[in-house]
């Protein structure tokens, strides 16, 4: 991974740090992130960040600190508007870990997050896969085949395996960007900016972890 702004150093710490079993490193979570802008129906965001860091039994975020739910909102967020904009260009900038030995592109933990988000709506992704629009569909059955790839499940042999790793880091670019274009084509436009996710709530208001508590008896309990 090339060196990265402290905020999204930060980030990356943070996440690591959340108390699940296997929480989203950050290049993790900036496939999730795409998935979820590209999605051809939109999710709103009570409901994606929970995948993103997990909630108790009782609902409620895995944060000791009521204050680290507003300040991991708008980590989360700016990064996800930094998506918007490249995509809005074109130019999707994914962050993709390097293995330092060789320098290969690690991109495989990115493709599993894009595909958490999938799974989030996953009869909206089976629209376009049957859709009239062939550049979306192609750009959607590239992303499966690499997801498969990732996971050990695709009928490949060692040979098309490595050649598909090649290029692998272009064609999840140019997958995304298309797949974006579609959903601006199919008059859905842009993913929406989410601003609401980092307004400040009242004390009555849904708790912005998506719990579906009040915010008072949730993350902004005394």
């Amino acid at each position: 991974m090339k060196q990265l702004p402290s905020r999204l150093r930060r980030l990356d710490d943070a996440l690591a740090d959340l108390p699940l079993d296997e929480p989203m490193l950050l290049t993790e979570l900036d496939g999730f992130l795409h998935g979820v802008i590209v999605c051809p129906d939109p999710i709103p965001p009570a409901e994606w960040l929970q995948n993103v860091w997990g909630v108790d039994d009782g609902g409620v975020p895995a944060f000791d600190d009521p204050a680290d739910v507003q300040w991991f909102v708008d980590a989360v967020m700016a990064r996800y508007q930094e998506i918007l904009r490249d995509l809005a260009r074109g130019k999707p900038r994914p962050i993709l870990d390097v293995d330092e030995r060789n320098g290969d592109v690690l991109w495989e933990l990115w493709i599993d997050g894009f595909a958490e988000a999938m799974e989030l709506r996953g009869e909206h992704w089976a629209g376009v896969a049957d859709g009239d629009d062939a550049a979306a569909a192609d750009a959607l059955a590239r992303l499966e085949l690499m997801i498969a790839v990732a996971r050990n499940e695709s009928d490949l042999d060692s040979q098309q395996i490595n050649a598909l790793q090649d290029h692998a880091p272009a064609d999840l670019m140019a997958a995304v960007a298309s797949l974006h274009a579609a959903r601006v084509r199919a008059g859905g436009g842009a993913a929406p900016a989410a601003e609401g996710a980092r307004e400040k709530i009242g004390r009555n208001d849904p708790c912005r972890c998506g719990s579906g508590k009040k915010a008072k008896r949730c993350c902004g309990a005394d």
